[in-house]
């Protein structure tokens, strides 16, 4: 079981930032990757940033590219999402991913309201 919790949404103005963070709790220990997904009124939910834990690359939507950044505090088990040059088209409700080993459950966290004014 993991429970994972969002927060540092809220307003900002286009061209400004907001980190995000995303804590992990519960069985921790085997969870291999980390990242983020984001929902907009009437859309579907996309991803834009994932990282594996134990290292490597991380795969970013094309929209966020050289905007956003993924970090981690191992010991804390929570992943951040810096959010630099925001744009309306950010606007969206983000969702704290993770993923344990040898599982085909995704867990979720319940979301934290992003909206950009321009």
């Amino acid at each position: 079981q993991v429970q994972l919790e969002e927060s540092g949404g809220g307003l900002e103005q286009a061209g400004g930032s907001l980190r995000l963070s995303c804590a992990a709790s519960g069985r921790t220990s085997t969870i291999v990757s980390m990242g983020w997904f984001r929902q907009a009124p009437g859309k579907e939910r996309e991803l834009v940033a994932v990282m594996r834990w134990s290292g490597g690359s991380t795969n970013y939507a094309d929209s966020v590219k050289g905007r956003f950044t993924v970090s981690k505090d191992n010991a804390k088990s929570t992943v951040y999402l810096q959010m630099n040059s925001l744009k309306p088209e950010d606007t969206a409700v983000y969702y704290c991913y993770a993923q344990k080993i040898f599982s085909t459950r995704d867990y979720w966290g319940k979301g934290t309201l992003v909206t950009v004014s321009s």
